[in-house]
């Protein structure tokens, strides 16, 4: 066994010459135990283009010919680029044992395991470069297949056609105040772009702004922020860079604008399902039953979609970001303070939480502002918050409302008669602005921020008088909504 073993050292040893000499000194070399590891250099001719199953460390030369013929050789060797310089060392030919025991020692030990693994490495990144190749081939063969079969790289699998109703009042102020959202009919796998129908586009500045994102996780896709100057009173076209790959998800989209005009979103016909229905926040008779007028594309997952006219880019990949609801729960809301600033003391309680009702209630009074603090409700990464309003008495005079949020460390009493005495509030607050209700129909308010709070945030609900009366005026605050962003795992709720 031990002998096979040392056979097949050998043998592999023998393939690899990692000494350099001259053939004017071959004859110390021919006949000894390192004769195998030697690579002569011909001083009668040139060496070839390459060095085959040759790695020399070291040169070694015996007499003062052979030295000056290997340094003539090295250097025809050297113009071949394949080995660094090699140093040359002169040998004794008298003590030839003991030198040659050395060399053996020096390249079979550390630099020979060196030089196998530098061998190691070339073997496999030929193996890579042929394995890249069939790859590439493949690729190839792929595509030679669809334009065999004509395969479209894009092609349209569902679409909604736009309908206009005599009744239709259009959702353009919908858009402007709120948002609308759209479930896709279809699986996420392989979505590639989709189309939005505009009947009308405002020559006014300002904005459409979607986003896509999937259904269950959260999980934001893209967004895409277009000015009006480059939409069309037609088919308009989103494209995403990569055709959507993973597991099959449902997809929704949420469309919002901004400018001074309303922007004509086209809804489709009549549908018998309520879920693929478009919808929004706010209750609109256009949106009973009806979706977004629109078309799905779809292509290979994971492949970028072929170039089409007009098509529109996204603005953002929201790519790893999920988005979040979250509402105050009772021991939240149940935690309210009254901060109010007026010089008035009533004889009734004029904030307080209603349990029963998970509402709060903010009396005004003639002067000053009423106001209630919940300590420490905004969690960090808070986008969005958003409340319904309402004078909760038939006979309730209407009042001003309005939200403030601040950071969690501040002086809510300090806050709100910044807002009083200056009607402004701090630059680290956030201001909803005044919004009068009454007791016919509620109202929203919302307070929309640039980029997530970076910390908690206490929410301050504050109520004024807008009139000489404030008789019956029980202003009632609920559904409580915020919405924040993280790039974790969505807890969908």
């Amino acid at each position: 066994m031990q002998e096979l073993m040392s056979s097949g050292i050998g043998k592999r040893l023998a393939t690899r010459k990692l000494i350099a000499a001259s053939s004017l000194d071959w004859s110390c070399f021919e006949g000894s135990d390192i004769e195998h590891l030697v690579l002569c250099l011909d001083a009668n001719g040139h060496p070839s283009a390459t060095l085959q199953n040759a790695f020399p460390l070291i040169a070694v030369a015996f007499s003062d010919e052979g030295e000056a013929d290997l340094r003539e050789r090295l250097k025809l060797l050297g113009s071949l680029g394949t080995v660094p310089p090699i140093s040359v060392q002169r040998l004794d030919p008298a003590g030839t044992s003991d030198s040659f025991a050395l060399l053996r020692t020096l390249v079979e030990g550390g630099i020979g395991r060196l030089a196998r693994y530098s061998a190691s490495i070339t073997s496999e990144l030929a193996i890579l470069r042929r394995e890249r190749e069939a790859l590439l081939e493949n690729y190839r063969a792929l595509e030679d297949a669809f334009q065999a079969r004509n395969w479209e790289p894009v092609s349209e699998i569902f679409s909604h056609d736009p309908h206009a109703d005599p009744k239709d009042e259009g959702i353009g102020q919908l858009l402007a105040t709120a948002f609308v959202e759209q479930l896709l009919p279809v699986s996420s796998l392989g979505v590639a772009g989709f189309a939005l129908h505009l009947h009308a586009v405002p020559r006014s500045s300002g904005e459409l702004v979607v986003t896509l994102s999937y259904l269950e996780s959260g999980e934001g896709v893209a967004e895409w922020a277009v000015p009006y100057a480059q939409l069309v009173p037609s088919w308009n076209y989103f494209s995403l860079p990569r055709a959507c790959g993973g597991g099959a998800r449902t997809l929704r989209l949420r469309i919002s604008a901004t400018g001074p005009d309303a922007v004509g979103l086209s809804l489709g016909y009549p549908i018998a399902g309520e879920r693929y229905s478009a919808r929004s926040e706010f209750a609109h008779p256009d949106l009973d039953l009806r979706p977004l007028a629109f078309k799905v594309f779809t292509g290979l997952p994971g492949v970028k979609p072929a170039a089409t006219p007009n098509m529109i880019g996204p603005s953002s990949l929201l790519e790893g970001q999920y988005t979040v609801d979250y509402r105050l729960g009772v021991d939240t809301l149940s935690q309210i303070a009254d901060v109010s600033v007026t010089p008035i003391v009533p004889e009734f309680q004029t904030v307080r939480f209603l349990e029963h009702e998970h509402a709060i209630v903010c009396h005004p009074l003639p002067t000053g502002i009423s106001a209630g603090a919940v300590a420490r409700a905004v969690e960090p990464g808070t986008i969005s918050f958003s409340a319904n309003a309402i004078i909760d008495h038939p006979q309730g005079q209407p009042a001003a409302v309005s939200f403030l949020l601040a950071p969690a460390n501040s002086n809510a009493r300090s806050e709100v008669a910044e807002l009083a005495r200056k009607g402004v509030v701090k630059p680290s607050a956030f201001f909803s602005g005044w919004r009068e209700v009454g007791s016919a129909q509620a109202i929203n308010i919302n307070i929309q921020l640039d980029e997530p709070v970076r910390g908690p945030m206490d929410l301050m609900i504050l109520s004024r008088a807008v009139t000489d009366s404030v008789d019956f005026s029980w202003l009632k605050v609920s559904g409580f909504r915020l919405v924040k962003q993280s790039t974790e795992a969505a807890d969908v709720r």
